[in-house]
């Protein structure tokens, strides 16, 4: 394959470079923890650590704050959508609740008490359950209806990130020993654990295409995974620093990835060829693409020592608008 690349390749860069254009939205008091979409794309909801969570209208090519979530007594550390109702979002904080929130009524609609801090959240993609790691270790299964919780699992190494893969019917972990542990649901009985890494394994996200999924690591390696065979297919290796965040496009065909490095790198999924990099000032913890465009969210860390009055701590940004707007 002498410089064949794939047209979607060519067409992503040539729209790249007429849609290079980064913007910063002020959403928070402190740094920004976690980015989503809603199922539908008209809202992003971000989380922070000054322990409320925020939720934007996507209007055009910009984003409009509609309302800050307050309630939560600690940092807001991971949320999610409602993976078919654009209406709901939950939140995970270190106060040992998660919130249940409705954008209708901009109202808590769910607090439900669990027994630490927690970590990190996920939806089920059939809408029923709810699942919450806190950082002992412990991933709690919450009915999404009764808010009541209907398992709960202690397990015996340090989990990072969560995640059902998109036929409901598994549950995946990251671990600190560099694993990813394969679950039944909703059974929860083990069904494989795979060495995804020397070291830590840090994140985890599936594509929305079910064929993939994707893992970042503290060896600086995002593998991409198959997930009928559950077997390696390839790995992207331009960045330096631990991966701490991921997310694929809406057709599945880009990864976006970030670490402590001062840029986020797209890959082609298919070819693990860089189709670009957004340049950052800090390091990013978070990004999210558009459920239907190419459009990516992000987040950094508050620029170290560097001080701007006229600069929130706690911005939002999106990647991929017009160079003309």
């Amino acid at each position: 394959m002498f410089n064949m690349a794939s047209q979607y390749y060519q067409e992503m860069q040539e729209s790249f470079k007429n849609n290079s254009k980064s913007r910063e939205f002020p959403a928070h008091t402190a740094k920004v923890h976690s980015v989503a979409w809603s199922c539908d794309g008209r809202r992003l909801a971000s989380g922070s650590f000054d322990k409320t969570a925020s939720v934007f209208v996507l209007e055009k090519d910009r984003l409009v704050k509609e309302n800050n979530y307050r309630g939560h007594g600690d940092s807001v550390d991971q949320l999610c959508w409602h993976p078919t109702n654009p209406d709901l979002f939950v939140t995970a904080s270190g106060d040992k609740t998660i919130r249940i929130w409705d954008v209708r009524t901009t109202k808590c609609i769910a607090t439900v008490n669990t027994k630490g801090e927690n970590i990190n959240i996920c939806w089920s993609p059939d809408g029923q359950t709810i699942a919450v790691g806190n950082k002992d270790d412990v991933v709690t299964f919450i009915d999404a209806k009764t808010h009541r919780s209907k398992a709960e699992e202690q397990f015996k190494f340090e989990v990072n990130e969560i995640s059902w893969n998109n036929d409901n019917d598994m549950f995946f972990l990251t671990n600190g020993n560099g694993c990813i542990n394969i679950l039944s649901y909703p059974e929860l009985k083990p069904i494989q654990s795979i060495n995804a890494h020397p070291s830590n394994c840090i994140c985890i996200k599936f594509d929305p295409t079910g064929k993939y999924f994707a893992t970042g690591s503290a060896d600086a390696l995002v593998s991409l995974w198959d997930v009928e065979e559950l077997v390696c297919v390839r790995c992207f290796s331009r960045l330096d620093w631990p991966v701490r965040t991921l997310s694929f496009s809406h057709d599945g065909k880009m990864l976006a990835s970030a670490s402590e490095d001062h840029f986020i790198d797209i890959a082609e999924v298919e070819t693990g060829e860089k189709l670009w990099e957004v340049q950052c000032d800090s390091p990013t913890f978070t990004v999210a693409w558009h459920p239907k465009r190419p459009l990516l969210a992000y987040a950094c860390d508050d620029k170290e020592g560097k001080y701007d009055n006229n600069r929130e701590a706690g911005t939002v940004k999106l990647f991929g608008l017009p160079n003309d707007s």
